[in-house]
């Protein structure tokens, strides 16, 4: 591969520069997401971690399921008991 000319280094240093001012002001850079795809990957530390947590929002959807059953139950023997009362 040819060296780089010194226009094309200076361009890439310019980009650089501006990138790492943004860094500094507290702006990410742009794209910045995309560095972080695949830190995860085989990491057995953080595979146990993602399991243990997906554990841990099913047990909160199951709750929910039961929660939102015994609400629809309580809910009919209400309308059940109006109903009575209404034809007696």
């Amino acid at each position: 591969m040819p060296p780089l000319s010194l226009e094309d280094r200076v361009a890439a240093l310019e980009q650089e520069v501006q990138q790492l001012k943004a860094e500094k002001n507290g702006a990410p850079a742009k794209d910045a997401w995309k560095k972080t795809i695949g830190i995860f990957t085989d990491d057995p530390g953080m595979l146990e971690i993602f399991d243990e947590a997906l554990k841990i929002r099913e047990a909160d959807r199951a709750k929910a399921r039961h929660q939102f059953r015994e609400a629809d139950r309580a809910k009919a023997r209400r309308r059940s008991r109006k109903s009575k009362k209404a034809k007696k």
